[in-house]
């Protein structure tokens, strides 16, 4: 068996390992944070279950830690609170970037891990099992319960030869999605294999498998070798080694290869990740920002290469250049190994480690500007700029482009300095704060901007509405639901930030869905690609939503709209999404029977002398139920009368 086989095996509770079969698989941790955790720990409440049933659970607050108002804060103590209470490990603002703390200090090989993060496949890079997941799947872990998905196809990617000196683990991801695109990894997970992956380190497997998350994979991992236990050696936590590779003769659907050493810098143009080109192709471009962090880039190796950069240079001074480390540990090695000061000297603005500009928290560009940033997405707006033009490139591209101002093949910056990383690194978890051991003397902490979920009925036998809206493809949930400093505070609170559905898309949508009560949205492709926030389901279901009529979905959100009782079907005939407009009336009559019964199902668009149109679903009986019930919490009352 390959790697990912073999973690299945050993989890798996339902189904059997045929690719297209739901599958339900045992969960040993799970992660959350703030920007998602709120609404997660709400519904946890809901389930009355008096303690994490899991291995190890750990709240991370790294996303809202710009405290502009009361909200923040509040919403951080009642986390803390609920941590106590439920046995719950608590990281507080400023510990540093959910994905680079649980590598550094909870990661373990062979297990299984879900996080209301898209980006939780990080953890793939030491040989988890790692998956984004919707904020109430990760409750119904904690809860005991299964995560279950689609079997996937399971793609081995055979990495050969050895990078060049200044091009890095972050052009081998743009390399897949430029052959690729955002769609291409849709219901595959991505094996890493080959002599390759030996020259990688854990944190350089961690960019990989952190933006696998883009090509819409399922997952991505690379096995637990030598590598791993180096990585575990200097974290002081080598007993929680397990090696785990594929056996010689396991097979795998579908083999990708790449010459590591054909490649070289790469940069993906704005908006989208999969919009790669050779950095040479663009360069001279001038640049007015760069940032480097988030939880792709922004391991203690990134940063170190950053400061033997910028020693005894400056950042041009047309460019702000910042920085945002990982963790606490990556910033106390940096302070006290004198790195941190080559990079202050050098004209950098350092930042708390967090996630900061990565999703529109401070540090939004210039009007019209270009942001050279080490992220993993340059969606439209999501840097808190509409018209910001954002790059994605490795860190040796961005720093090299803050120091020319303009953007900048690194190569022609000379010899690339050799970074030295301690073979064992300073240890301080004083700052996790661990359950009580008296839970039932623990009040929930529960300010203002926390409101309870809202109760959603159950599918109704017919339906009918207006369409709403209608998108192309690949609309993310950036685009249903934005981030950003003046919205995300309001995660724990539903009436308050649905009133932000799409409103960088359409800014009469609300007022539209609002006086409707009841209506249709109408996509293309790839239907929610993006981030895990389920709020891209739950505000359009608490603003009347019924269902999404699309071509395709990504994976998660297409979970999360199931789990919150949004129906999601596809054009049986794509070229049928051209025959629906804004505002056309459509009905759907015996539902509850269609859905338990039937692949197909028959729109009546009424505005158009009743043409019908035939849609389908590929619901497993599982989601059928959930449907039916109204969503995944509804079902899970319903069961346990």
């Amino acid at each position: 068996m390959n790697v990912s086989q073999k973690i299945i095996k050993e989890h798996l509770v339902t189904g059997s390992m045929v690719c297209g079969n739901e599958i339900g698989l045992c969960i040993d941790q799970t992660l959350t944070q703030d920007a998602t955790g709120t609404m997660a720990y709400l519904q946890f409440e809901a389930m009355k279950i008096p303690k994490v049933r899991t291995k190890l659970s750990v709240s991370y607050v790294d996303h809202n830690t710009l405290q502009s108002g009361f909200e923040n804060a509040d919403d951080h103590k009642y986390l803390q609170s609920i941590a106590k209470k439920y046995g719950i490990i608590f990281s507080p603002a400023g510990n540093g970037i959910c994905h680079q703390l649980h590598l550094e200090r909870f990661g373990i090989p062979g297990q299984t891990l879900i996080g209301s993060d898209s980006h939780t496949p990080t953890a793939g890079g030491l040989g988890m099992l790692a998956f984004g997941a919707g904020g109430l799947d990760v409750a119904c872990a904690m809860a005991g319960e299964p995560f279950y998905i689609i079997m996937p196809k399971i793609v081995k990617v055979t990495l050969n030869g050895k990078l060049k000196p200044w091009v890095s683990a972050k052009d081998i991801i743009l390399e897949l999605l430029r052959r690729l695109s955002v769609k291409g990894g849709r219901g595959k997970i991505f094996e890493f294999s080959g002599p390759g992956i030996k020259t990688l380190s854990v944190p350089e497997r961690a960019t990989i498998t952190n933006m696998g998350t883009e090509l819409g994979a399922t997952t991505s991992l690379f096995p637990s070798d030598e590598i791993t236990l180096k990585f575990f050696k200097q974290q002081k936590r080598q007993k929680n080694y397990r090696k785990l590779e594929a056996d010689k003769n396991a097979g795998y659907e579908d083999e990708i290869v790449i010459d590591l050493g054909s490649l070289e810098p790469l940069i993906a143009l704005p908006h989208s990740p999969d919009n790669v080109k050779k950095v040479s192709a663009v360069s001279k471009t001038k640049v007015q920002q760069a940032a480097i962090g988030s939880c792709t880039n922004s391991s203690l190796s990134d940063m170190l290469l950053v400061s033997k950069v910028l020693k005894n240079k400056k950042v041009h001074p047309d460019v702000s250049l910042v920085v945002s480390p990982g963790s606490r540990q990556v910033t106390v090695t940096l302070a006290k190994t004198g790195a941190l000061a080559d990079i202050i000297s050098g004209g950098a603005r350092i930042l708390e480690c967090a996630c900061g500009p990565c999703i529109g928290m401070g540090q939004a560009p210039p009007s019209n500007s270009v942001s050279v940033r080490t992220f993993n997405r340059n969606f439209e707006g999501r840097s808190g700029t509409r018209d910001a033009k954002v790059f994605l490139t490795s860190v040796e591209t961005a720093i090299a482009s803050a120091i020319k101002g303009e953007i900048t093949d690194p190569r022609e910056l000379g010899k690339k300095p050799q970074i030295s990383i301690p073979a064992k690194l300073e240890v301080d978890e004083g700052l996790f704060m661990k359950p009580s051991k008296k839970p039932d003397t623990i009040n929930i902490v529960r300010g203002p901007n926390i409101v309870p979920l809202p109760d959603f009925e159950a599918l109704k036998d017919s339906i009918s509405g207006p369409v709403l809206l209608k998108v192309p493809d690949n609309i993310t949930t950036d685009h249903i639901l934005p981030a950003g400093s003046k919205i995300l505070p309001f995660r724990s609170n539903l009436p308050k930030i649905s009133e932000f559905t799409f409103s960088g898309v359409d800014k009469n949508f609300v007022k539209r869905a609002k006086d409707a009560v009841s209506g249709f949205i109408v996509g293309g492709e790839n239907y929610g690609q993006g981030s895990s926030r389920e709020h891209a389901a739950l505000a359009p279901r608490y603003l009347g939503i019924k269902a999404v009529i699309a071509k395709s979905f990504a994976r998660i959100h297409l979970a999360n709209l199931i789990n919150f009782g949004i129906l999601p079907l596809t054009f049986q005939d794509p070229g049928d999404y051209d025959s629906l407009k804004l505002e056309d009336t459509i009905e759907i009559n015996g539902l509850v029977n269609s859905v338990k019964n039937k692949n197909v199902i028959v729109l009546s668009v009424l505005s158009q002398h009743s043409l019908q149109i035939h849609v389908e679903h590929n619901l497993t009986q599982r989601q059928k139920e959930i449907l039916l019930a109204g969503g995944l919490l509804n079902w899970i009352k319903n069961n346990k009368k």
